[in-house]
């Protein structure tokens, strides 16, 4: 009876087991698909009406918008120099020619090339660049980022901030918005944006590094801002553009002993680039004042030796015979503190000031001379060219 009961328990607890494993099963069966004409599979769940795609959002830190505004107005500025040489008279012969070939063609391909950038800052087609990417050039042409190319001419030069204007005639411009450097801080977002070495058109990204700088020895006037964005040949003249996309600086120079960015670049603010455009428009090239002086930085050492109490000013180591100050009455030794009342407080500040006068009026500066104040009314005299 007992060897019965165990059967029983053991068939129904078989059975059992059969039926949830057919139920579970039967339960867990895939819904049927339907093949449609390209052979593509599609689940039931996915010919509901697909929701209309949406452009990816802005990430957070990206900076995507403020390139896009300024990348157009950033151009690729490709110069050429040809050869000066004579052509010897044998080139024009025919029974040469046929034997030699026609060289003339050699000469052709011999035409040294460039390449920099420019930033068009005026919808008539006004180029800001650098004095050394044209300089010398016979030919310029600039090529657009929406593939558009134009022939260039040289509207002006100014070595001294080594920067320049050149000029296209095209339709429907891009043109940048000039920023205000003057507002600009250390610790800002910038973007560079140049064609380096010739690869095409690159934004680099970094931040303000220093303001100011200057006694580089790489122009003559000098008032730069730092950035550790990368810059590299071929993005002198490009643009430095703050995180909204507007134009900082022209792109100049960096500091490097390898010939590639170690993170010290180098960019004229859009302040000088702007007051130096506008002159080069108007009259080809830049008139700066002038008075005919050498200057020193005073040095604590020679504060202490001249016994001075302070050491903001630029002690005056030479004077040009005949020139404004010397007819003035500026002579070696003095201590410029001031011109036309704006305090100078080194000798690039003196040179600034000064440069800031207009050729022909009168300006009246301030010296300092054996101790007692002077202050004397000089004549402005026109800069040379290459003065120092």
């Amino acid at each position: 009876m007992r060897r019965l009961w165990l059967l029983f328990a053991q068939t129904v607890t078989v059975v059992l087991a059969l039926y949830f494993v057919y139920t579970a099963v039967g339960r867990e069966r895939p819904a049927p698909v339907r093949v449609q004409q390209m052979g593509s599979v599609e689940h039931p769940a996915a010919m509901l009406e697909a929701a209309p795609s949406k452009p990816p959002a802005s990430a957070g830190g990206s900076y995507r918008a403020a390139a896009a505004r300024a990348m157009p107005a950033v151009v690729n500025i490709i110069t050429s120099k040809k050869p000066k040489r004579g052509k010897h008279p044998l080139l024009r012969d025919p029974f040469f020619k046929k034997f030699f070939g026609d060289r003339d063609r050699d000469e052709d391909s011999d035409d040294e090339s460039s390449l920099g950038s420019g930033v068009i800052v005026s919808a008539q087609g006004y180029i800001l660049t650098n004095n050394h990417v044209v300089e010398a050039a016979d030919e310029i042409e600039v090529v657009l980022t929406d593939g558009r190319k134009a022939a260039a001419k040289l509207v002006g030069t100014d070595p001294e901030t080594d920067l320049a204007v050149i000029k296209i005639n095209l339709d429907k411009l891009p043109v940048i918005v000039l920023g205000q450097a003057e507002q600009a801080q250390v610790g800002d977002v910038v973007l560079a944006i140049g064609n380096p070495f010739g690869v095409g058109q690159t934004v680099t990204m970094g931040i303000i590094s220093a303001l100011g700088r200057n006694n580089l020895h790489i122009n003559h006037f000098e008032n730069f801002i730092q950035t550790d964005a990368a810059i590299n040949f071929g993005n002198s003249g490009g643009a430095l553009v703050d995180a909204s996309g507007n134009l900082l600086g022209i792109n100049s120079a960096i500091y490097s002993q390898t010939g590639g960015s170690v993170g010290i670049g180098f960019a004229i603010p859009v302040s000088t680039a702007k007051s130096v455009m506008e002159a080069i428009i108007k009259s080809g090239h830049v008139v700066r004042g002038w008075i005919g002086v050498e200057s020193q930085e005073i040095t604590p050492e020679l504060a202490a030796s001249f016994g001075l109490q302070r050491q903001s000013g630029a002690i005056i180591a030479g004077v040009v015979r005949n020139g404004p100050a010397d007819k003035g009455g500026i002579k070696p030794g003095d201590i410029l503190l001031s011109v036309d009342g704006k305090a100078v407080a080194d000798t690039n500040s003196m040179l600034n000031l000064i440069a800031q006068l207009a050729p022909g009026g009168k300006a009246k500066m301030t010296v300092l001379r054996k101790n007692k104040e002077t202050t004397l009314d000089i004549t402005v005299g026109k800069r040379p060219t290459n003065a120092k």
